[in-house]
């Protein structure tokens, strides 16, 4: 079975295109140059393709027509995220209009005298909070497959300044990682997992996800279950061309003793928030591989 290899789709020339484009043009012109790169897209990533048709046609039981044409509108809104996330990091994050819900209690755990663990997914556009949250920002840490960002973050870094969180690199089989993220939440800081992809078939937690049995990395969940800390889930929704929200749940405290493990527990209530939010923007799950089993 095709699994995801830990690079995301796209490169440095890619990316300085949508940034010079920006500059000159704006956000709208910029968009519209995506029309010209999504059917590049379909046609010359089978395997990003196939992903995309199995979930309209199998997942969602859209019809082929449908599910053709949810093709370009799958791509299409992927790349209108990279370019947002280029633009907030670019400067261009005072033209966005953003709305939060349940603000209040997240600033409340926030503020507590504890590390936060937060689980997102690749579901709308996760690093836009980096760019709103001040002073916040300074003490998330994301952690990441070292792959996927190591093509073009001296890119991005060069042309916009850098991020405004900080990035815990993860190698499969390094286990430096593991004491990064202690040593962050021991800070009282807050480090953020997605809770939606992984890289091998070793640490996986099963469950049934959109109706099929799906495969989910063990890592955010157990770090989230052992460290006896507030688990916030947390995910950026595009709204429309310039407004976004941010929406954050809060995981009830996993029960010890029990039949079903604390890690299973926290994925239950994940797996739960994030169908709710698919359900919501379904053409902004962005897993292009082969995600069920």
């Amino acid at each position: 079975m095709p699994e995801w290899k830990g690079k995301t789709r796209g490169g440095s020339l890619g990316y300085q295109i949508f940034i010079s484009l920006l500059k000159h043009f704006g956000l709208r012109v910029t968009y519209v140059q995506l029309m010209l790169v999504v059917p590049y897209y379909i046609l010359f990533a089978p395997k990003s393709t196939a992903a995309s048709w199995y979930y309209w046609r199998h997942i969602h039981g859209k019809s082929r027509i449908k599910a053709f044409l949810l093709l370009f509108v799958h791509y299409f809104r992927f790349g209108q995220i990279i370019i947002d996330k280029i633009a907030a990091l670019s400067g261009y994050d005072k033209k966005f209009k953003y709305e939060f819900h349940n603000y209040e209690k997240f600033l409340e755990i926030l503020n507590g005298d504890t590390g936060v663990v937060m689980i997102g997914a690749h579901f709308g556009n996760w690093e836009m909070g980096g760019q709103f949250f001040g002073d916040y920002g300074k003490k998330i840490n994301i952690v990441m497959y070292d792959a996927e960002y190591q093509k073009i973050k001296d890119k991005i870094n060069n042309v916009t300044g850098g991020r405004h969180y900080q990035v815990i690199p993860v190698n499969d089989g390094d286990m430096s990682s593991v004491f990064l993220i202690k040593d962050a939440l021991d800070r009282k800081e807050y480090v953020c997992f997605q809770g939606d992809r992984f890289m091998s078939e070793n640490n996986l937690l099963r469950h049934s996800f959109l109706g099929h049995e799906a495969r989910f990395p063990a890592g955010p969940f157990l770090v989230a279950s052992r460290m006896h800390l507030p688990v916030v889930f947390y995910f950026a929704e595009k709204e429309s061309v310039h407004r976004y929200s941010f929406n954050f749940f809060f995981a009830n405290t996993p029960q010890r003793g029990g039949k079903t493990k604390p890690e299973m527990q926290l994925l239950e209530q994940y797996i739960d928030v994030l169908e709710q939010r698919i359900k919501v923007h379904p053409e902004q799950w962005f897993n292009f591989y082969q995600f069920w089993k």
